[in-house]
């Protein structure tokens, strides 16, 4: 990335990410974090509808088709729904770490047009970890996962408690997740974003 501020290069005593021995496994769907995510939950008639894939060490990979409802200049995604697509997949790599984390700074380059009905096919990686800070870096293409890079983008999260989300949080909807009796579902609902 072009222009990466300091705030997004990790110190020089950051150490390499480490996967979580409970992770899932490279390949696995992750799902959903909460129904009403914007980039990836299935109760939004107009999100992203994005899913995530576990890769390799602390990677993943993701895909969402651009519609209609995606577009900014007419017939072309909007920066905003690429830049949201990214921030999904970058925090769905705290899932790996097993970590509720919140975007503290991302910042995106946009290298071409993305045209709607296209399929973004996404990769990110945690690049470093620093205490409570997780540095990360993804990328999006066009036209398959070697296609040419259409947006890419740097990132830094911050690991939070859930009482981040519990004192921040709408109640009755911070209630309706914390009495879900999966504990997965449960536990991802406060994953990402803040």
């Amino acid at each position: 990335m072009t222009g990466t501020s300091a705030a997004l290069t990790p110190p020089a005593d950051a150490i390499a990410p480490v996967r979580h021995p409970d992770a899932p496994a490279p390949g696995e769907l992750l799902g959903a974090h909460y129904e009403y995510c914007f980039g990836c939950g299935g109760g939004q008639p107009h999100g992203l509808h994005l899913e995530a894939r576990a890769g390799e060490g602390v990677t993943v990979t993701a895909e969402f088709t651009v519609t209609p409802d995606h577009q900014g200049a007419p017939g072309l995604a909007h920066g905003g729904v690429l830049a949201t697509a990214l921030d999904e997949t970058l925090g769905s790599l705290n899932w790996l770490l097993r970590v509720i984390a919140v975007t503290g700074r991302l910042e995106t380059d946009y290298a071409r047009p993305v045209p709607v009905g296209t399929v973004l096919h996404l990769q990110a990686e945690v690049t470093a970890v620093h205490g409570r800070k997780i540095y990360s870096t993804a990328v999006g293409r066009i036209g398959g996962p070697e296609g040419p890079v259409a947006v890419r983008a740097d990132a830094l999260f911050i690991e939070v408690k859930v009482d981040h989300f519990i004192d921040n949080g709408r109640p009755e909807e911070i209630q309706a997740a914390m009495s879900d009796p999966d504990q997965v579902r449960r536990a991802r609902a406060f994953e990402v974003n803040p």
